[in-house]
């Protein structure tokens, strides 16, 4: 890991092949305790190519100068973000 929250990852790398590639991240907090939202794609060895875009929240926690990941949740498609956007929209302006 990483002691430094601008330097997390979930790149993945697995016999020369790059398998989770993120494409951009967003540090929603930082602290003791971290949140990055993040856009990546997965290889896909049948297609020989990447997937379509996917997106992962993962909190971290800081612990001994070092940021260890606690948690993650993957929203599996653009539809259900889609509908994440929606809802989060509408609480945030009642």
């Amino acid at each position: 890991m990483s002691s430094n929250v601008e330097d997390l990852t979930i790149n993945y790398e697995e016999d020369g092949v790059l398998v989770v590639k993120v494409l951009d991240k967003a540090i929603l907090s930082k602290g003791a305790w971290a949140t990055v939202l993040y856009r990546y794609q997965q290889w896909e060895k049948a297609k020989d190519d990447y997937g379509p875009d996917r997106y992962s929240i993962r909190r971290y926690r800081k612990v001994n100068d070092e940021y260890r990941q606690q948690s993650k949740f993957n929203i599996s498609s653009k539809e259900q973000a889609t509908k994440l956007i929606d809802a989060l929209g509408k609480w945030t302006q009642e």
